[in-house]
């Protein structure tokens, strides 16, 4: 295609004399190249359907002034006129008869286009995703989303409750809004905020020894039967970097991979566990208790990974808000304790 002229001002700069020559050097104002819209293609639409720039006008909501101004910037770009322009009619052009169905479709492929991500964006705002480890889904998540539901019963709201790992990946994806975790590490590209400390507790049987003391120190537990949490959970890191050496001292006869687990079997005697304290609501089970643990006293901050520079949506923001009511301090309810 032909380039398409462009309209420049100009204004003297100065002028220099070489020979016989003389050079007037000029400086450019405000030059900018004119370039076709959708508005332009509608207008051109409008007044070929109804064969009047003032009843084209009319339908468009514009002044006629405005629809003039549109058709002259598309017939400066295509380098030709559309229609013939008397004081009585207005006829097309040869040139605008062949590009009337070009031009209707392009209309129609932009108005499909802002439909369907108007129709994305409606569905997005009837869902939530958001992220949460699996004891935090069943001691805490249960009373801030029976809360939300109340407010939205149209919302689907999707929960992912996986390792620390995968839910804050599910974050940085933009796969979830928002996890509710373990703070136990940075990452550079998810905003941390703390929001409540939990300290973890021993859960023993109600007829153990231990079940009616005050507390526990961590040394008294070195011929125990322990159960103990896999290394995938951020519990068990915790735990390993709060004691140091002295946790291959314990006798951890038993692994697990979740905690709920490691609480089912302290409830069937097979040993002792450590978890966060609110974790032993996991199980339903009316023989166990809980002990504080001392020397060290170990805790996890519990806290919400976002996506760094990204706000969350209003649903979103709406059901932490709801979260947050449910980690006030003290956050441990259990009936346990």
């Amino acid at each position: 295609r032909r380039p398409k002229p462009a309209t420049f001002s100009y204004a003297p700069s100065h002028a220099t004399n070489h020979g016989n020559n003389r050079i007037v050097e000029f400086e450019c104002i405000n030059a900018m190249a004119i370039r076709p819209d959708l508005l332009g293609l509608e207008a051109f639409v409008a007044v070929a359907d109804r064969g009047s720039f003032n009843k084209a006008a009319a339908h468009l909501g514009v002044t006629q002034t405005a629809l003039s101004h549109r058709m002259k910037k598309l017939e400066t770009y295509v380098g030709v006129s559309l229609f013939h322009r008397t004081t009585r009619q207005v006829s097309i052009t040869p040139a605008g008869l062949e590009l009337l169905p070009r031009a209707r479709n392009l209309i129609e492929a932009a108005q499909g286009v802002f439909e369907e991500m108007s129709a994305a964006a409606a569905v997005r705002q009837d869902r939530l995703a958001i992220g949460a480890l699996p004891t935090l889904c069943i001691h805490i998540l249960p009373r801030a989303l029976a809360k939300f539901a109340e407010r939205h019963p149209n919302t689907q709201v999707r929960v992912y409750d996986n390792s620390a790992t995968e839910i804050a990946e599910k974050v940085q994806k933009g796969d979830a809004e928002f996890a509710l975790t373990i703070l136990a590490t940075n990452r550079w590209d998810l905003e941390i905020k703390p929001l409540a400390r939990e300290p973890y507790t021993l859960v023993c049987r109600t007829d153990h020894a231990m079940a009616k003391r005050p507390s526990i120190r961590w040394s008294e537990l070195e011929n125990e039967r322990l159960i103990r949490v896999s290394t995938q959970t951020g519990n068990r890191v915790l735990i390993d970097d709060a004691l140091g050496g002295a946790s291959e001292r314990l006798r951890w006869s038993c692994e697990v991979q979740h905690v709920a687990t490691a609480v089912a079997l302290v409830a069937a005697g097979v040993g002792m566990t450590i978890v966060p304290r609110g974790a032993i609501d996991v199980v339903k089970a009316e023989n166990l208790a809980c002990v504080p643990l001392r020397n060290p006293s170990v805790a996890r901050v519990i806290g919400v990974v976002t996506r760094r520079g990204v706000p969350l949506n209003p649903l979103a923001a709406e059901l932490l808000r709801d979260i947050e009511s449910e980690l006030t301090p003290p956050a441990r309810r259990s009936r346990h304790s």
